[in-house]
């Protein structure tokens, strides 16, 4: 349908990733993925959702009053609509996020936007989905997370990051898969190897719970 996107959820809740974790946060949740990463937490927005016009999405995003926007998924870039809501978001002068898997095209996405993009690691079985092409394409204002689930997927971070200088592009996020590797061997690797990322985690699965749903 014109003008409209299928949305799984439009929630306020509290930001657990990235360098804005912490802050309060509406998040615009699309339905879809074309990825299907062993160690995925959001596999309920695969197929679920009920499409809103541009319109409606904007409304209940400004009804939170709230300044930080992320649009995520799934993958958002999916659906062709989420580049005018993008627009739009920041038109009304939101800081906006969108977390994107790396694996399609982020050329068309508004230079405002701060882009936070997963270079996949192998465990996610989809290291070979990753768009490369993209990295030109990230500013300094940008992210890059790599999900690291043990030391294979450490080390291949490690080397991507040296391979493609990525540090010297945007700021770099090391994040644990919760169940499989803990912060602080997550932490004591980054700290032996001197390396120049920010460790995160998901705050929101600390203070929730890793079931909670919207929050």
């Amino acid at each position: 349908m014109a003008d409209t996107l299928v949305i799984n959820e439009i929630f306020y809740s509290i930001q657990g990733e990235s360098s804005f974790a912490g802050w309060p946060c509406v998040f615009i949740r699309l339905t879809g993925c074309n990825l299907r990463c062993t160690w995925c937490d959001t596999a309920y927005a695969f197929d679920k959702g009920q499409p809103l016009s541009l319109d409606d999405i904007i409304a209940k995003v400004c009804n939170f009053d709230c300044p930080l926007v992320e649009v995520t998924g799934g993958e958002p870039l999916l659906q062709s609509n989420v580049l005018p809501l993008l627009k739009r978001l920041c038109d009304l002068g939101k800081t906006v996020l969108l977390e994107t898997g790396g694996s399609l095209d982020i050329v068309p996405v508004d230079l405002r936007i701060i882009k936070i993009m997963d270079l996949k690691c192998p465990s996610s079985g989809e290291t070979d989905k990753n768009r490369y092409a993209n990295l030109r394409h990230l500013t300094k204002q940008d992210e890059i997370k790599f999900v690291i689930a043990g030391r294979a997927d450490y080390d291949w971070a490690s080397r991507t990051l040296t391979e493609h200088q990525l540090s010297t592009r945007c700021t770099i996020l090391f994040s644990p898969v919760v169940e499989k590797l803990s912060l602080q061997t997550l932490a004591e690797w980054i700290l032996a190897d001197r390396l120049p990322v920010r460790l995160q985690t998901q705050w929101h699965k600390h203070i929730w719970g890793a079931a909670a749903r919207g929050v």
